[in-house]
């Protein structure tokens, strides 16, 4: 059964970006470095990061496997949208309270206005395959929704100090979690991956 998989790159001291996050400056500073294990020399070529050998690849395969996206706009929009295909053609769900006016420019976007509508919807468009989850605020909705199925931790061995953290703002209360692999990655990367325990 297709599962809903968080996929986020975070330093060793939990941060998911740098300071001074803006709409033009989505990772905050110094926030490229997180994705450096896919992407060297912070050069975004997907096809490059497809055939990458190695642990690094062999996970990066695996996120671009997924058979659909469920993000926020937060996430979404600093992104550029992913010019309307974050990857082969599969549908996207952005969570968001307010609907774009013009729907028709990115045919494979839905706009949801619930977590768990967006994660069961993304859940039957992907079939048998994962549902590939972006962004912090999701993560948290979801989490708190009971919407999450699994996390995929790639710690990249920095520490940011400042910036913003993947799981600030949770309600306080344990989430058990389940850890199923950990895989050593090039470049001092680690890979981990769990499941939510309910």
């Amino acid at each position: 059964m297709a599962a809903t998989v968080l996929y986020m790159s975070m330093s060793l001291d939990g941060f998911i970006a740098g300071p001074n996050e803006t709409r033009d400056n989505g990772l905050g500073d110094g926030g490229e470095r997180l994705h450096e294990w896919v992407f060297p020399g912070g050069e975004v070529d997907l096809e490059a990061a497809r055939h990458a050998e190695g642990v690094n690849g062999e996970i990066f395969r695996e996120v671009m496997s997924t058979g659909a996206v469920v993000a926020g706009r937060g996430t979404f929009e600093p992104a550029g949208g992913w010019g309307g295909d974050h990857h082969d053609g599969v549908p996207i769900f952005i969570l968001t309270r307010r609907r774009p006016d013009d729907l028709r420019q990115w045919p494979l976007v839905t706009y949801v206005d619930d977590v768990t509508s967006a994660m069961a919807e993304a859940k039957e468009a992907a079939g048998e395959r994962d549902v590939l989850v972006h962004g912090a605020g999701i993560a948290r909705l979801a989490l708190a929704a009971g919407a999450l199925d699994e996390l995929e931790l790639h710690v990249v061995p920095v520490l940011f100090g400042q910036g913003r953290r993947l799981f600030d703002g949770l309600d306080p209360e344990q989430i058990e979690l389940e850890r199923t692999r950990i895989l050593e990655g090039e470049g001092g990367i680690t890979h981990m991956h769990y499941r939510v325990r309910r």
